[in-house]
């Protein structure tokens, strides 16, 4: 089926009205009434010259607003442009020229922050600045900012099917760069995850999807995004749901509570949680261990979790299971495309679960050729079905990581694997942080995966440091249970007893935590020119 989400949404709308399709708890917003917000929101966009073309940035934690603002965009044919919230004004001015933004969607709590960038000269003319009211106290709007809830003629066009969205990738090597989806291309991708996943048949027309959105049998998915919009995953995730004629559930915070988390959950009856692994799964198991009782599960509706963008260790998993029949997908993927391979399991007896290739998904040798058949070997992962444009405005690079191989365009952007067989392959790391040490080359994955392995470890990054003798060390920075003896030799120790000797670790840091980005990144760049200031 070839369509857009703003088509569809529009017309589920119109099938199943009355069922509320976003709620933060406080604010519920029936599909009838995200519609009409959406339909006026389009109205001030083009008021303020914003139109097919432009790009619409939202620089906002997960809000209700959020999802209205994108459906407006999408209707415009306008690009949206989810931007990290936490970026300070330098990174933001720097985002804000990368998307090439053109109208700007932010809470009122980080107005200073959107006030700072847009005097720098390299962002270019916001022609609307968009503000959400979100009680941030005495604070005053910005000057010249629009409100959020500003009336205006609620504007219903043509939706085109050349719209865009913008995603940004995490930038933990350097200055973030936006991946160009067509909008099109991401609803047909996402057309697995939407119904796939729920055992329904993927629906052959537009008329056909609302009559699965709007069959009383389709089982109702409320969703909840615990990982922020910013996020791939939560924001399709989210809008594949909204296709569903499902619930989005926000936790409207710009930082995870994970007791508000559960006491939301609990009280939407959330089936299906979005996280972005140990990183948000820890908090909020922590809350829920804190307040079970004998006398029943916390989240008795919980059916499922997807996770991506970082590890999910079988330690939080098996405790995820713990809560009930949960179904964890642990998927491997990219903001450049895939996914290109899933962990599943349906309860602890299944741990460890491996990855599986999807469909599409290939592993290729130094020579571009297809491997996965290979038991043994060692290659990088590709994808070759559904696939962004490229990078905006970054041809060479786009060249590079989205290469037509055997005449099919793919992407590759440079994870490496070993094939186990029969489809299933184990995740070594992204190889611009394969670690050569001595000749030998050290996968950070595979380090990262023994220390986890030791039970007083919470986190671990393994990156390679300058070395005059080995070229490259292996270095572990490390965060252990509080109170913990564990010592750096011990660690180094542990990882022996499970690798080859030149893998383990000649430098190991221990810290309370490691500090990561709200989808669960560590920002390698500056934590390797941090360690490498410090003394070993």
């Amino acid at each position: 089926m070839r369509s857009t989400y703003g088509q569809l949404w529009r017309e589920v709308a119109a099938a199943v009205g009355d069922r509320v399709a976003v709620t933060s708890g406080e604010r519920a917003l029936t599909y009838r009434e995200l519609e009409r917000e959406a339909a006026r929101l389009a109205g001030l966009f083009r008021a303020h010259g914003i139109g097919r073309g432009d790009t619409v940035a939202i620089y906002a934690y997960n809000c209700p607003e959020y999802l209205s603002a994108l459906f407006a965009a999408l209707t415009l044919g306008a690009a949206p442009a989810p931007l990290n919230f936490r970026s300070r004004a330098g990174e933001l001015a720097g985002l804000l020229a990368e998307v090439q933004a053109t109208a700007l969607v932010y809470p009122r709590s980080l107005a200073d922050a959107v006030t700072a960038a847009a005097d720098r000269t390299e962002v270019p003319e916001l022609r609307l600045r968009l503000e959400v009211d979100d009680d941030a106290g005495a604070r005053p709007a910005v000057p010249g900012a629009v409100p959020f809830d500003a009336p205006a003629e609620e504007h219903r066009p043509e939706i085109p099917d050349d719209g865009r969205l913008l995603l940004c990738t995490g930038g933990t090597t350097g200055r973030p760069k936006a991946v160009v989806w067509s909008v099109a291309d991401l609803f047909e991708a996402q057309q697995y995850a939407t119904y796939g996943t729920l055992g329904l048949p993927v629906p052959g027309t537009l008329e056909a999807a609302i009559g699965v959105a709007s069959d009383a049998g389709t089982p109702h998915v409320v969703v909840m995004p615990l990982a922020p919009f910013m996020h791939g995953t939560a924001l399709f995730n989210s809008m594949n749901v909204l296709s569903l004629g499902g619930t989005v559930v926000v936790l409207a915070s710009p930082r995870l509570d994970a007791e508000a988390a559960i006491r939301l959950a609990r009280d939407q009856l959330a089936t299906r949680w979005i996280i972005a692994g140990d990183a948000v799964a820890r908090p909020l198991l922590e809350a829920v261990e804190a307040d079970a009782a004998d006398a029943g599960p916390v989240l008795p509706h919980l059916d499922s979790v997807i996770s991506s963008g970082m590890r999910l260790s079988d330690d939080v998993k098996a405790r995820l299971h713990a809560l009930g029949d949960v179904t964890i997908s642990d998927f491997l993927a990219s903001t450049e495309g895939g996914p290109y391979a899933v962990a599943v399991s349906g309860s602890a007896d299944d741990l460890p679960a491996r990855l599986r290739l999807f469909p599409g998904a290939v592993v290729l040798d130094a020579a571009h050729q297809e491997v996965q058949d290979m038991p043994g070997a060692v290659g990088v992962l590709g994808f070759r079905g559904a696939l962004p444009q490229g990078y905006l405005g970054d041809p060479g690079r786009t060249a590079e990581t989205f290469p037509v191989i055997g005449g099919r365009r793919h992407v590759v952007p440079g994870d490496y694997v070993q094939v186990l067989g029969e489809g299933y392959v184990e995740l070594l790391g992204r190889g611009s942080a394969v670690v050569n040490s001595g000749g030998e080359k050290i996968y950070p994955a595979e380090v990262e995966e023994a220390l986890l392995s030791h039970p007083e470890v919470t986190d671990a990054v393994v990156l390679g440091l300058p070395d005059r003798r080995w070229g490259e060390a292996v270095t572990a920075v490390v965060a252990l249970r509080a109170g913990s003896a564990v010592t750096a030799g011990d660690l180094t120790a542990h990882v022996g007893r499970r690798l080859a000797g030149y893998k383990k670790p000649k430098r190991v840091v221990l810290r309370e935590q490691i500090e990561r980005s709200p989808t669960g990144k560590v920002d390698l760049r500056a934590l390797r020119a941090q360690l490498t200031s410090e003394p070993g």
